[in-house]
């Protein structure tokens, strides 16, 4: 009788299934941001928002730095009853503000909440990312609460006033020997550069200009061109 010989199948495991098995926030490729200063208007921010979640981006963050509290809760809760729950929405600044929208998470600064401050007040079931800018300020935010690490600007920004100095892709490469912790890259980034971006060790790119900007005729067309460009990140 000819023997049987048990043959061990090995599998390659994709990078989402990784990080849930160890338990890591598994972040989308393009995490968008929509900032009020490119659209004020609330209604208008809804519709950006809806082409956004119909090109298939499924995680937002929402930015007002200029806003009042009571504005920036207003235009937050039009975003959440508006948008489909699967859409994972995130706060900027504002942890008291996420709570009072239902969002799923709040991303803070250097100058904000501490991440554990923040985490306080959130509780252990939202999302919580915090910004860096050089190695020593990633490797402080790797011993917190937060969930992942932002960190920029890789490339010259239009998006803040007065940005940080530009880290380049030898600082995402030198955050990712720093942290296992997802790495949100910002900054500059484009649909030319986002493949380079996730070549140096990002996780996720986060984009303002080049998805609101207005040089692809829609915010849709624009996201839809980089979950295309990441098929095979």
């Amino acid at each position: 009788m000819e023997s049987l010989r048990r043959v061990r199948v090995e599998r390659t495991f994709t990078r989402e299934e990784m990080n849930e098995r160890r338990g890591i926030l598994v972040l989308p490729r393009l995490y968008a941001i929509l900032d009020a200063e490119y659209i004020p208007d609330r209604d208008a921010q809804f519709r950006v928002a809806r082409e956004l979640a119909a090109a298939g981006v499924t995680l937002i963050q929402y930015r007002n730095k200029t806003g009042s509290p009571s504005e920036i809760l207003d235009q937050a809760q039009a975003l959440r009853q508006g948008l489909p729950g699967e859409i994972t929405l995130i706060l900027n600044d504002r942890a008291d503000l996420c709570l009072a929208a239902g969002f799923n998470g709040v991303h803070v600064g250097q100058g904000d909440l501490s991440p554990a401050a923040a985490r306080q007040l959130i509780g252990p079931d939202r999302c919580l990312g915090v910004s860096t800018h050089n190695p020593e300020q990633v490797r402080e935010a790797d011993g917190t609460a937060a969930d992942y690490i932002a960190i920029g600007p890789i490339f010259a920004t239009r998006s803040k006033a007065n940005p940080d100095p530009v880290v380049g892709l030898d600082g995402i490469r030198r955050a990712r020997e720093l942290t296992r912790k997802p790495l949100v890259a910002i900054g500059g980034i484009t649909r030319e550069n986002c493949r380079l971006v996730i070549d140096a060790g990002a996780d996720s790119v986060a984009v303002i200009s080049d998805l609101l900007g207005g040089s692809s005729g829609s915010p849709r067309a624009a996201a839809e061109h980089f979950l295309r460009l990441f098929v095979s990140a």
